[in-house]
């Protein structure tokens, strides 16, 4: 790459980094790539681990271990197997002759961990502590113009100083080292402008405190709109310091918000004696960030909840090294799980990504790193300086946080206020601080004197920590919920965005998550949705629908809710789609149509009517699709229309051509009836072999009950219509739970289960039978799809017909395969099992019945055993309730009410108050 090129390039990525110098007045050089695809070979040598003691070359920028060098660790990994590498670079370069008259800085945006600089020899400056933060040099004195220069840089994974160690070395997730962000020069005039820090408030208040160097008599800033065109009359004011100010007042300007992130773009102009000395453009929003003690957190004047999630900026292949592509990606999937919130955890981000917040709408809590120890005061203030230098005029930046669960260090608070020119809140992560209160993971009904029962301000800067399946949107919907009722709740953050799952270039290119540390994620290493991503989606959505039933007397009519903090929904679009549903991925018909968004302010409820076409009532199933003022999707809810009863009575074969052949033996009956055969046990009633003309299926030894007495007895057979039916006796003592079976001509076999949960609180209750896991190649079933669900997360799918091919799949672990096969599937209407050999049908009458295939693979929990991901025994069961999972930190019933187990009470055992069960089995292949 030429000079000229990388020239073009620095210029295109200061620009997109909002921070852009004209081209007349100064000039940037990339010596690096600028992102984890482009990266540039240096000369490189490592004193320890994989490929030590030998010159060659790495990409910069990177992390060392993903380019097979080093050795890896885990933050928690004990001192003596830390890796305490280091790693030496050369890069040789050329500087213009052109810039013999500029102030040329070396400008390093990431180093991990202790960096040293020299250029031609000679030392740029002390070494730099710290990862996470830009820091440059003056090299002008050290450059030979117009000739070739050599750059060293000697970087030390492990820091000397114990407080940069325990700020960033000694947390929970991986550790990497190396000059992991770009490294550019950059030529400024001798008198230019230094610094510029932004206010600009809601009611068009704008401020700039200005720093300059060198000599220069004016400044002036004019702003320009998002089309480039000038905005209000230009500021101006005479230098009298070093640091100076300008003030004015604007019209009417587009606000920035999460939901309209309306940009301007502030140019300066530097002048002496009427000559301009540097311009420099810095890219901002007019908004206003207000916290009200005892109250909440306002933007621009309305009180906003936070739907947030914790980030790490994390790439499976580059680990921190990432690029802006990353960035766009990594907040385009927080948008549309309906997110306007996340938290840079837990160290500061790239510049990159907190532009793409900015442009695309995030609210931002931007964070020295800082897990439970901090960095000490001369460290750290130089670092916080240099975190709030790049990232104070970030409009999408609207909190501070000081460090991380115990990572507090007060002795900073003095310098956020006094760096910071919009004094913005200040917040202790896991701890209750300046009216805030942030505790980590508290559970539903958590505090004494705090939270739901206290005086602060209620915002969980982690909460519902996920782990493999469990967190999440698992307990969301309880938990947001008592958010949206509680005055004080200001909403909170998720833990954790991704599954910290590296690529080990150590082991063959496998997939570490450091065993159950790392798999916290919503999505997976490579952006793989979980279930809680579309869970979250639609709890989250800005648009709430109320339950409803689609019955025969159907309006049209949805109760809608308007959660949106400045959009209207009339702002959205609305659309319909009907469904005529066959087996999958064959639909008899469809209709669709617009829907006219109505009038309701945000904050307010109102009525969205649906005009339908006069056959709705023919079709089985309505879809309503939201989408937001930017034409992205907030959700898509469904609707059934018809009924299990009359699915189940359209697959009903009740004629068979001949009589139904009956044999009893000293142990079952044997039932036969169009060419399939039965075997029924006599003494447990339970199926115990089916055989067709194609051979045995092996689905068998059912239906037994779980949490629940199989005390089937007393059976009888006799015939009614043409049927043979097979039924237990009622006792009230000893066999309360009741089954019957009816065979047809056709040979379908109907089941009927009336029974009684054996205690007042049960996991899950239900029917089960078994069938190998080894036989089954999939499934197709009508219902709710494709993701399974659980008890306390019921939301996210979409009613419909689903095909799942048969996967093992442990969510959070290789291959990172999703849907999961196996597991609790919602509103089962009928289900065809695909076996090897071959396949049946199984189908219900009744509603609200779940389907579970088989168990998922146990993996490692924590010594506390939260998650508890529980599940009946057998391999497919029919379920009127199911289980909750928990998260990495709390149990199930802590979750919230849907998390809790099922309460069912009937201790007089009143047949008029069981449960029911009825299935339909067509082993007609």
């Amino acid at each position: 790459m030429n000079l000229k090129t990388k020239i073009a390039l620095s210029l295109l990525f200061f620009e997109a980094m909002g921070l852009h110098v004209s081209a007349q007045k100064t000039a940037s050089q990339y010596l690096s790539g600028t992102g984890k695809d482009d990266g540039v070979l240096w000369d490189f040598y490592v004193t320890e681990g994989l490929k030590a003691g030998k010159w060659t070359k790495i990409p910069v920028p990177s992390n060392w271990e993903q380019q097979g060098f080093g050795k890896y660790n885990y933050g928690f990994n004990k001192e003596a197997d830390k890796g305490k590498e280091v790693g030496h670079y050369k890069y040789r370069f050329n500087v213009s002759d052109a810039w013999k008259d500029k102030q040329v800085r070396i400008v390093f945006e990431g180093s991990m961990t202790d960096t040293e600089v020299k250029i031609n020899g000679k030392l740029a400056g002390a070494i730099h502590q710290g990862s996470y933060y830009v820091f440059k040099y003056d090299i002008t004195k050290l450059l030979k113009f117009g000739e070739e220069n050599l750059l060293e840089v000697h970087v030390a994974k492990h820091s000397a100083n114990k407080s940069v160690n325990a700020a960033e070395r000694e947390g929970d997730f991986w550790i990497f080292g190396g000059i992991f962000r770009p490294v550019y020069l950059e030529a400024l005039p001798q008198h230019h402008i230094e610094r510029v820090s932004l206010d600009a408030k809601a009611d068009g208040t704008f401020r700039a405190k200005i720093v300059t160097a060198g000599e220069a008599d004016e400044i002036t800033v004019q702003l320009l709109d998002a089309k480039g065109k000038k905005f209000g009359k230009q500021l101006k004011a005479k230098l009298s310091d070093k640091n100076n100010w300008l003030e004015g007042q604007f019209s009417a300007p587009q606000l920035w918000s999460a939901e309209f992130p309306n940009l301007y773009t502030a140019q300066f102009t530097l002048s002496k004696n009427g000559k301009v000395q540097h311009q420099l453009e810095q890219k901002f929003g007019f908004r206003t960030i207000e916290v009200k003690e005892r109250d909440g957190v306002y933007v621009n004047g309305v009180k906003v909840r936070f739907k947030g999630v914790n980030r790490h900026a994390f790439v499976p292949e580059s680990g921190r090294t990432t690029s802006k592509e990353v960035s766009i990606a990594d907040v385009k999937l927080m948008k549309e799980m309906n997110m306007n919130a996340v938290r840079m955890a837990h160290y500061p981000p790239d510049n990159h990504f907190l532009a793409v917040c900015d442009s695309l709408g995030l609210y931002v809590m931007n964070e020295i790193a800082g897990w439970h120890g901090h960095y000490d005061k001369e460290v750290g203030t130089k670092l916080l300086r240099e975190m709030m230098v790049v990232s104070e005029n970030n409009p999408s930046v609207v909190f501070w946080a000081n460090g991380n669960e115990g990572g507090h260090n007060p002795d900073f608070d003095p310098i956020f206020a006094e760096e910071d020119i919009q004094k913005r809140a200040v917040i202790y992560p896991w701890a209750v601080h300046d009216g805030f209160e942030t505790t980590h993971y508290r559970e539903y009904n958590y505090g004494i004197g705090t939270y739901d029962h206290g005086h602060n301000i209620i915002m969980p800067t982690e909460f519902l920590h996920g782990m493999y399946d469990g967190g999440h949107g698992a307990g969301l919907e309880d938990y947001w919920k008592a958010m949206l009722a509680n005055p004080l709740a200001a909403g909170g953050f998720l833990w954790d965005f991704r599954d910290q799952g590296i690529v080990r270039t150590d082991k063959g290119g496998i997939i570490d998550t450091d065993g159950n540390r790392g798999p916290d994620g919503i999505i997976g290493p490579h952006g793989e949705k979980e279930g809680s991503f579309f869970t979250i989606k639609e709890v989250w959505s800005p648009i709430f629908f109320e339950k409803r039933e689609i019955t025969k007397g159907f309006d049209g009519k949805f109760h809608i809710e308007n959660r949106y903090s400045f959009t209207n929904v009339n702002q959205c679009t609305f659309s319909y789609e009907l469904k005529k549903l066959d087996d999958y991925d064959e639909v008899k018909e469809t209709k669709r149509g617009t829907i006219v968004a109505p009038n309701i302010q945000p904050g307010d409820k109102g009525i969205l009517k649906v005009d339908f076409p006069t056959d709705w009532k023919d079709f089985d199933v309505l879809y309503i699709t939201v989408k937001d003022v930017h034409q992205q999707e907030l959700f898509t809810w469904s609707f059934p229309i018809t009924l299990p009863n009359q699915v189940a009575n359209s697959l009903l074969k009740p004629n068979g051509t001949e009589e139904i052949a009956v044999q009893e033996t000293a142990n079952a009956y044997e039932v036969k009836a169009n060419g399939i055969r039965y075997q029924i046990n006599k003494t447990s009633g339970l199926l115990e072999q089916v055989q067709n003309a194609k051979g045995i299926i092996p689905f068998k030894n059912g239906p037994v009950l779980q949490e629940a007495a199989t005390n089937y007895k007393n059976f009888k057979l006799s015939r009614e219509d043409g049927k043979v039916i097979i039924a237990s006796t009622f006792d009230k003592k000893d066999s309360y739970n009741t089954l019957r079976w009816e065979i047809s001509p056709s040979g379908q076999l109907k089941m009927h289960v009336q029974y009684f949960p054996e205690s007042y609180f049960t996991r899950f209750v239900g029917v089960n039978f078994d069938f190998p896991e080894d036989q089954i190649s999939g499934v197709e079933y009508r219902g709710m799809g494709p993701y399974r669900v659980w008890k306390n997360r019921m939301k996210g799918n979409q009613f419909g017909v689903w095909k799942k091919k048969y996967n093992n799949t442990a969510t959070g672990e290789a291959p990172f395969e999703y849907p999961e096969f196996k597991g609790y599937h919602a509103n089962m209407y009928w289900t065809k099992f695909i076996g090897k050999d071959q396949s049946f049908r199984v189908f219900t009458d009744r509603e609200d019945v779940f389907l579970r295939l088989y168990t998922p693979k146990e993996q490692q929990d924590t010594e506390w055993k939260n998650m508890e991901p529980t599940f009946p025994k057998g391999d497919i069961s029919f379920m009127n309730g199911i289980s909750a999972i928990g998260t990495k930190t709390q149990k199930p019933e802590t979750t919230g009410p849907m998390g809790m187990k099922h309460v069912y009470y009937d201790f007089e055992k009143e047949p008029t108050r069981a449960l029911h069960m009825v299935l339909y089995f067509d082993f007609e292949n």
